[in-house]
């Protein structure tokens, strides 16, 4: 396709909640759902597309053969798998994007016809509010061009960024498993208040409105958090204790240890699709 083409076609390979995430987001840009079609094995997820009148269907071929761009948005290890049915009716003009988690370009283009232009993307789960952190790497024939498109095409799902394809499991490890780790959280924080006595329901939705309002804060100032947190503590008052205990119960390490962990196995789950892969 010509990456300035205004607008694509997009298609979705897969229905679960990264596919609607992005398909909000486009839709919520310059994409019309009548250039939007999804497919998937069976009907428990299409109908919330149905809702946004994007159109569904059971066929991947169909939606390849209809498509500018495709977004793959399956299971990592279903990746060869669909690769190998549509392969055929890749053509120079699509742009193949993967939202798996591990997938590495080497594998993609390997799956795919010579010359394919293949970007590896990972958004998260707030593109469903608009509200995503997205990073994407371009394989070897994918331009700036392409990239730039890619950009344009998602830039209201959330923050979007460019780096080596190297970052692209970190950045699953941060921000794509990271949304769960706020949400323990979170979910934390509002036991601490039913244990203090706070009723559930106000707890969890006090809860809820600090951890949004932080990250407001954080991402609007040019601050390191290191600097607002200090700003929120007293000599001597609740927050610094409350800090202690953090501390004491090793928090920040285990916070550095969840995003290595998420990490590693993202790295460990694009071995095992590459293997899939060599098997075909």
């Amino acid at each position: 396709m010509d990456p300035k083409m205004d607008p694509p076609r997009i298609g979705f390979i897969g229905a679960g909640n990264m596919a609607f995430g992005i398909a909000k987001g486009i839709l919520s840009g310059n994409v019309h759902p009548v250039n939007v079609k999804v497919s998937a094995p069976s009907l428990r997820n299409l109908g919330r597309f149905q809702e946004l009148n994007i159109t569904t269907t059971h066929s991947n071929t169909e939606v390849v053969c209809s498509s500018d761009v495709v977004v793959i948005a399956v299971k990592p290890h279903v990746v060869p798998l669909v690769l190998n049915e549509i392969s055929q009716h890749v053509t120079h003009r699509h742009v193949i994007v993967s939202v798996a988690a591990g997938v590495t370009l080497a594998t993609l283009e390997e799956l795919l016809p010579l010359g394919s232009v293949v970007i590896r993307l990972m958004p998260n789960l707030p593109c469903v509010v608009l509200e995503g952190a997205l990073l994407f790497a371009r394989g070897t024939c994918a331009t700036q061009d392409h990239g730039a498109m890619l950009r344009s095409l998602l830039h209201h799902c959330g923050l979007v960024e460019e780096g080596p394809e190297a970052w692209i499991d970190i950045h699953t490890g941060l921000s794509g498993s990271g949304v769960a780790f706020v949400y323990l959280f979170a979910e934390a924080l509002a036991e601490g208040a039913v244990k203090m006595g706070m009723p559930s329901a106000l707890a969890h939705s006090v809860a809820s409105q600090t951890v949004l309002g932080a990250g407001r804060l954080l991402h609007d100032s040019d601050k390191h958090p290191a600097q607002l947190r200090s700003e929120v503590c007293t000599p001597g008052g609740t927050t610094i204790y409350g800090l202690h205990a953090l501390e004491q119960g090793g928090l920040r390490a285990a916070a550095m240890g969840a995003v290595e962990s998420a990490t590693e196995r993202a790295r460990e789950l694009g071995r095992v699709s590459a293997a899939a892969g060599n098997r075909k």
